[in-house]
């Protein structure tokens, strides 16, 4: 008699991944993200409709005299003087851009390429200093330049990161000496 040789049957095994369930919580976590975001342009533009009452921007005279410095760097945004949370975002003040900055007699030209440009007359300027951070950027101690000035009947801090961080003593010095010659002409 002839040996017979049975082969057990391939098993078939059980699926490991369940794929309508997986494809269910990745749509449902795309829709949970896209809320999220949707949610925080919808607060950004709020607060700018809040912010309202603040007056457009100046822009730069035809004629600002001589540069007394100039920098490169970045623009970290504004925000209400003394309070570094509170971010202002009207009239394109907290988006974060690129600056060249141009102190003249006339005052301070910011132009920031991508976004609104703007100009700190002279009779507006209040103070400078060397900061760690305002909203949204957190530097170490100095690491910032920030220029309080008014506009409208409101006091607004905005800050500046030059390419060359030692430039920002200089500055401070100098708006510093402006502002208190401005004062001293009132």
């Amino acid at each position: 008699m002839t040996p017979v040789i049975l082969l057990a049957e391939a098993r078939r095994s059980a699926d490991v991944t369940d794929w309508p369930a997986r494809i269910g919580w990745l749509v449902g976590l795309v829709l949970f993200i896209a809320l999220v975001y949707w949610l925080m342009r919808e607060g950004w533009k709020w607060r700018g409709t809040l912010q309202g009452d603040i007056p457009e921007l100046p822009t730069a005279p035809d004629e600002p005299g001589e540069a007394r410095l100039t920098m490169s760097g970045r623009y970290h945004g504004s925000t209400t003087a003394g309070q570094w949370l509170d971010r202002i975002v009207a009239h394109g003040l907290g988006t974060r851009s690129r600056v060249e900055l141009t102190l003249t007699d006339a005052g301070l030209e910011v132009e920031r390429p991508g976004a609104a440009d703007f100009f700190v007359p002279t009779a507006a300027l209040r103070e400078a200093r060397l900061d760690k951070g305002i909203a949204g950027k957190v530097l170490t101690e100095g690491g910032l330049l920030v220029v309080t000035w008014a506009h409208g009947d409101k006091l607004i801090d905005s800050g500046f990161r030059s390419d060359r961080a030692a430039e920002h003593t200089e500055w401070v010095d100098t708006l510093n000496q402006m502002t208190t010659e401005t004062e001293g002409a009132r």
